[in-house]
């Protein structure tokens, strides 16, 4: 056993049927588990978060394929190497099948020109792509790419799943097999619970429990839980800040506040500031929720999200998670109501496509002397002059008039 490598490397499967996890895309009766036992795979992007097995997928490929097996990493690679991988591919004396699979981990690093030069080679069959990342590749890689791809999306492991990778890991001589191991099911479970979905992170902690524990009495390394908790970091945060999970969780927060769920709220603004989003920023986020789907059912939840924002941006962390997560519970708990967040959308849709007409002179400023004499003001009602500070007179243009933009919603309070 090299000790040199990490337990991860060393344990990874070498068969589709080692392989643990994402049955919803490589179980037996998929399309993807076919096509690579038949080594008639076309070009790939696996997309999912760290630890989901990529990397893993991709070395199962390498053992089953015929093809020449390329791997490259986007971080330290350029445009040479690319064509590095290219020329030995289409050297016929040392790859007579002309073609060959390029496996680029991280391909998100890559940048436009890098991307490019991939292209023609994708495109006539001599490169077999399989790019790996942890970012939306709809936002990252190259639309030709894309089209040229089948993106295969890769979920979390599930607890079970990596219980079940951490059992192996136990037993197999490659892994950690020649040790003589006491641990529970319920610290491999805790060691799983606290890494997140991430397998790598896992295997890692065991790692470092069993190389730091010294050996009983009896012979046996014994790992309890505590000595798993010291041997693993806090619960990693599920999305990077800066990434598209950002996107997802923030898309969760505001549905949970639109969909009066305070407990899915503030779990999501946890999980938020668990990974270090900007505080400022949910408050924000907050603000405009009070006002679209709030709005007039529960006026004061925008004075209430306005204040939160500015009572977060003088305290700042780690106090202002309380003056967010109350926030959030009174938008989440408020009833709701888009009347007004409509009547906008409405009149802006209106005003850049419809001919709307001119604004009636009678309610046109009259500024300068003379501007009169041409109509400007001329029959304006005065409202206050009138009982109860009201007198009906036309404000639309003559082109629209009678459109109502405003409809009363059912929890809008009266005004």
């Amino acid at each position: 056993m090299d000790l040199n490598q990490p337990l991860a490397y060393r344990v990874r499967p070498k068969t589709l049927d080692e392989f643990v996890g994402q049955e919803h895309v490589i179980g037996k009766d998929k399309l993807l588990y076919r096509t690579i036992k038949a080594d008639r795979l076309s070009s790939l992007i696996l997309w999912g978060p760290p630890g989901c097995g990529k990397t893993s997928l991709a070395k199962v490929i390498s053992e089953t394929t015929k093809y020449k097996f390329t791997k490259i990493n986007a971080v330290t690679a350029g445009v040479a190497d690319i064509k590095r991988a290219i020329e030995d591919a289409e050297n016929l004396f040392i790859n007579p099948s002309g073609k060959c699979i390029l496996f680029i981990d991280e391909i998100h690093r890559f940048n436009k020109l890098q991307q490019d030069a991939l292209l023609p080679y994708v495109e006539n069959g001599t490169v077999i792509l399989i790019g790996a990342t942890t970012e939306n590749p709809y936002f990252e890689v190259n639309k030709a790419l894309i089209s040229r791809s089948m993106v295969v999306r890769l979920e979390p492991l599930s607890k079970d799943d990596i219980v079940k990778i951490l059992k192996n890991a136990i037993s197999n001589k490659e892994g950690l097999g020649t040790y003589k191991l006491k641990i529970s099911d319920e610290t491999l479970e805790s060691i799983a619970e606290v890494s997140g979905g991430d397998v790598r992170t896992a295997l890692n902690g065991l790692e470092v429990a069993v190389l730091t524990t010294k050996m009983g009495p009896d012979g046996y390394i014994e790992i309890t839980n505590e000595i798993a908790s010291q041997s693993l970091n806090k619960k990693k945060a599920m999305f990077d800040k800066t990434g598209d999970s950002h996107y997802d969780n923030i898309s969760a927060f505001i549905k949970s506040l639109r969909g009066s769920d305070a407990d899915a709220a503030v779990f999501y603004l946890a999980r938020a500031l668990n990974a270090g989003e900007d505080p400022v920023f949910m408050a924000r986020r907050m603000v405009i929720s009070a006002a679209e789907d709030v709005g007039l059912a529960n006026p004061n939840a925008l004075v209430m999200a306005t204040s939160a924002m500015q009572a977060v941006t003088m305290v700042g962390m780690p106090e202002a998670r309380i003056i967010l997560s109350e926030a959030a519970v009174y938008i989440a708990k408020s009833k709701k109501s888009n009347s007004t967040y409509m009547a906008i959308n409405q009149a802006l849709d209106d005003v850049a496509n419809k001919d709307t007409g001119t604004i009636p002179m009678h309610i046109r400023n009259a500024p300068a002397e003379g501007m009169s004499d041409f109509g400007y003001g001329k029959g304006y009602k005065y409202p206050h002059d009138f009982p109860g500070h009201w007198v009906e007179q036309q404000y639309l243009p003559d082109k629209i008039l009678g459109t109502i933009y405003y409809k009363k919603g059912e929890n809008d309070v009266d005004i």
